[in-house]
């Protein structure tokens, strides 16, 4: 196995650990629907500034 052979592996393996993290995300996210994880967390687009629009 000579250099190239070794780098063409690395660049395989780095493809196939990013699309299973991209598939895992989108199904993650699927299965929740509305963006909250239903433990009292909120998603991550949503911070302490969205509390001041609400009516108290």
């Amino acid at each position: 196995m000579n250099q190239s052979d070794l780098l063409f592996l690395v660049l395989i393996l780095i493809t196939l650990s990013t699309l299973t993290v991209i598939v895992v995300q989108l199904l993650r996210s699927r299965r929740r629907g509305d963006g909250s994880t239903g433990d009292g967390r909120t998603g991550w687009w949503e911070g302490p500034w969205d509390d001041d629009d609400r009516k108290r």
